[in-house]
């Protein structure tokens, strides 16, 4: 399937379905919900990174539970806004889930989501390193995902 603009997959998506924001690391992808009006992302959960069929198998269960009709995934550009080896690797992992999930996506860009969550849970929030790193995954897709949702709202 190929990869949406998130402008046109907003505006394809049935109403009333949500949108799923995933925010890929290395170990883990953050999962975060936006509402049926498309205005405000949630932290969700996380999913432990793994063979693709099985994560594809977790998302079309959250989605069909949850009313979801697209993805969102963070694509990690460089801080000059180049498109390296990772952004590539979130690229390709987001079109082979989207197939295996048949759920159409689109990439938005996540540089420093994680990092303006960390900062946000130790100066504002004051959380220990173990407990940020229990919420940070989750909280930095809800991040991603409320930047796409106000940068597409129409």
């Amino acid at each position: 399937m190929p990869l949406f603009n998130l402008t046109d997959l907003r505006a394809a998506l049935p109403r009333h379905y949500r949108l799923i924001g995933l925010d890929p690391g290395e170990k883990t992808v953050g999962i975060a919900l936006s509402d049926v009006s498309l205005m405000l992302a949630s932290p969700y959960g996380s999913l432990k990174r793994g063979k693709l069929a099985a994560m594809a198998a977790e998302i079309k269960v959250i989605a069909a539970k949850e009313g979801v009709g697209g993805l969102v995934v963070g694509l990690p550009l460089g801080l000059d806004g180049s498109f390296g080896p990772a952004a590539q690797a979130a690229r390709d992992w987001a079109r082979s889930l989207s197939d295996a999930s048949g759920l159409p996506a689109a990439l938005w860009d996540e540089r420093l989501s994680s990092a303006a969550v960390n900062r946000m849970m130790v100066g504002e929030a004051d959380l220990s390193r173990g407990k940020r790193a229990a919420s940070v995954d989750k909280a930095a897709a809800a991040w991603m995902l409320q930047a796409a949702l106000d940068a597409t709202k129409g």
